[in-house]
């Protein structure tokens, strides 16, 4: 197997920083617009399907500061890796490679019965209420520790009780936004989708611009990069 693809939002000759996945079950569009993140933010990063992730190593893959695993099919996300890539990806994370989980990227980071990376120690998040009476997408307000609160866009994402601290709130107070050390690494998980673009947001009323949530993904990115905590309830 080759190396991952690279992309550099800066010098092409600086190492990649960032990994991001972009393998079975991940959405297409999220890893779009995560890639546009990515540069707005100026961070060099490389790309890994199911595939390169399967063949790296530990050690490969603590050669980068932070892994982001997007939205899409949790299920398929797990189910789409070999069990010794997951126990591999969550000793990298437990000896310092940092974690940002996105909508489904979440649900994998927790005890996902789906080959699961289960760095919450066993808790197993659910879907957001919303989802309970068959609503699927919508703009929802996340109260955010220490900011003013912001639409965000929201799609079949999880609600995160019982693991990390909690960053950001849905409007029922689960967690919609949560943060923790996992041995030496540090993970931040969203359960909603603030690098949403505006095309995202068709059909739903959003007061908060996209620009300021696009912002705000900025934000996770670099303290989930950095291992900085954010202010929390």
């Amino acid at each position: 197997m080759g190396a991952p693809a690279s992309r550099a939002a800066g010098s092409t000759s600086a190492p990649a920083n960032v990994l991001l996945f972009d393998g079975r079950g991940t959405s297409p569009n999220d890893v779009a617009a995560i890639e546009r993140s990515l540069h707005d933010g100026h961070l060099s990063y490389a790309i890994a399907d199911s595939l390169r992730l399967d063949a790296m190593g530990e050690s490969e893959l603590r050669a980068y500061r932070l892994l982001i695993v997007p939205g899409g099919n949790f299920e398929q996300i797990g189910n789409g890796l070999k069990p010794h890539t997951t126990a591999t990806l969550r000793n990298a994370i437990r000896h310092g490679l940092n974690y940002l989980g996105l909508c489904a990227g979440a649900f994998f980071a927790g005890d996902s019965p789906y080959n699961g990376l289960n760095l919450t120690s066993g808790v197993r998040f659910r879907f957001y209420a919303a989802e309970n009476v068959g609503v699927h997408k919508a703009a929802i307000l996340i109260a955010i520790a220490g900011s003013l609160a912001l639409d965000n866009y929201w799609e079949d994402g999880p609600q995160l009780a019982g693991w990390g601290s909690v960053v950001g709130k849905y409007p029922d107070g689960t967690p919609a936004i949560v943060e923790g050390r996992v041995g030496d690494g540090w993970a931040i998980l969203s359960g909603v989708h603030p690098e949403a673009p505006d095309n995202w947001r068709r059909g739903l009323t959003f007061a908060t611009p996209a620009v300021i949530d696009n912002a705000y993904a900025e934000t996770l990115t670099d303290a989930a990069l950095n291992g900085k905590t954010l202010a929390h309830y």
